[in-house]
């Protein structure tokens, strides 16, 4: 198992629970045992989830199930026709099955003063560990990206005490990935909690002094003052190893439906991957809890030959405040969007058709509607818009009618 991430716990979880009884050896560069990332932008970066609950596992668990954990090592090379990996401080490992895992890093953002002390990326424990003394009340805060962990990072550091900026070149937040009734109301939101969104804002260098960021300077010649930046401008999947290899790549590791790549000995699992995307017709990359978990099961079903693993909507999730925003399937390539409930309430949900078929809903503070909506979108059915704006009809009734089946039973 090369990589200590979500995909790669689940996959040594599951060859265990599916009755693997062989040897298995996870490398992990961090430091420490497989944790949740989510959470790092979220309740453990406000003080509100101790260490020891991000682990999936403790390290007795890993002892009690034979796992060798080789932490704080890097893979240099995968020699295919020998079946071994090559660590980067020597040594090698045989495999009969390997499972590629090595997730994905923080895209860095391409200005001068990036290298500046107190300009951080969040993505993994030891980042938090560096942002987090710095967050304190009345620090200046510049966040780089409006995407999901910018905004959280933004959430927490409000709730803290720090004045915060947020720097979006598109013109509304979150506009890569969901639709503008969305994005205003984050927008509102963030607002409303004292943040300083600028949209259509260019970074164009950092500046310091001594060594450390003081000024995050726009395209427009503006310097805004920060003791600490953060970037989030997305992510880069990690394939150089599998690439190297000679494994086919595109944006991702390509894999099949059993997590499988070209080489039948090889899988790949996790943000690294383009895999067939269910109830979508195509390929694509996923960067989400749900994509790890389930392709960590499809790669240990088919080393043991079960049978696969049921799929399920891809589903994500954002906590902000008060609010927590479920998402459930693939919204991209819609054509109509329907609201159900009100905005202002901060309780509602955006559903997202195509042809007249559910392909994807934010539910915010909703969880009645994003469970109905998993199942619709799983089953294909088609939902009459007017039914899913009113709110006078309950969530369940208009799934069971667009599947078929009687509301009363």
């Amino acid at each position: 198992m090369i990589g200590g991430g979500q995909a790669g716990a689940q996959a040594v979880q599951s060859l265990r629970l599916f009755g693997y009884e062989g040897a298995i050896t996870l490398v992990g560069d961090e430091a420490a045992l497989p944790y949740q990332r989510p959470p790092l932008s979220k309740a453990y970066m406000k003080g509100e989830l101790g260490e020891e609950r991000l682990y999936f596992k403790p390290a007795a668990w890993y002892e009690d199930n034979k796992v060798e954990t080789l932490l704080s090592q890097r893979v240099e090379s995968i020699d295919r026709s020998a079946r071994e990996v090559h660590l980067e401080h020597g040594g090698h490992l045989a495999y009969d099955a390997l499972i590629i895992a090595t997730g994905s890093r923080p895209r860095p953002v391409p200005v001068e003063g990036a290298e500046l002390k107190n300009v951080f990326d969040l993505r993994t424990l030891a980042d938090v560990e560096h942002i987090q003394p710095k967050m304190m009340d009345g620090q200046k805060l510049v966040i780089v990206g409006a995407g999901y962990i910018g905004l959280e990072a933004a959430a927490v550091a409000r709730q803290l005490g720090l004045e915060v900026t947020v720097l979006e070149m598109a013109e509304r937040v979150l506009s890569r990935v969901t639709s503008p009734v969305i994005s205003e109301f984050y927008q509102d939101l963030h607002k409303e909690h004292g943040v300083d969104i600028r949209l259509g804002a260019r970074l164009d260098k950092l500046v310091g002094e001594d060594g450390k960021v003081t000024h995050a300077v726009l395209a427009g010649g503006e310097a805004i003052e920060a003791d600490m930046v953060l970037t989030g401008i997305g992510i880069l999947p990690n394939v150089e190893l599998a690439e190297a290899s000679g494994l086919p790549v595109r944006d991702g590791i390509i894999v099949d439906e059993d997590a499988r790549t070209s080489d039948p000995h090889v899988f790949a699992a996790g943000d690294c991957t383009v895999r067939p995307l269910a109830h979508y017709a195509r390929t694509g990359r996923l960067e989400s809890v749900h994509n790890a978990i389930e392709q960590g099961k499809l790669a240990a079903a088919a080393i043991m030959g079960r049978e696969r693993p049921k799929l399920d909507c891809p589903w994500f999730w954002s906590d902000q405040y008060d609010v927590k925003l479920q998402i459930a399937g693939l919204s991209m390539g819609h054509d109509t969007v329907v609201v159900r409930g009100d905005p202002q309430a901060k309780k509602f949900a955006a559903f997202y058709l195509k042809g007249g078929r559910l392909i994807a809903v934010d539910a915010v503070n909703s969880p009645p509607e994003f469970l109905a909506s998993k199942k619709l979108i799983m089953s294909g059915a088609h939902v009459a818009a007017d039914r899913l704006s009113d709110t006078n009809i309950p969530m369940k009734e208009i799934a069971l009618q667009a599947m078929g089946e009687n509301p009363s039973a």
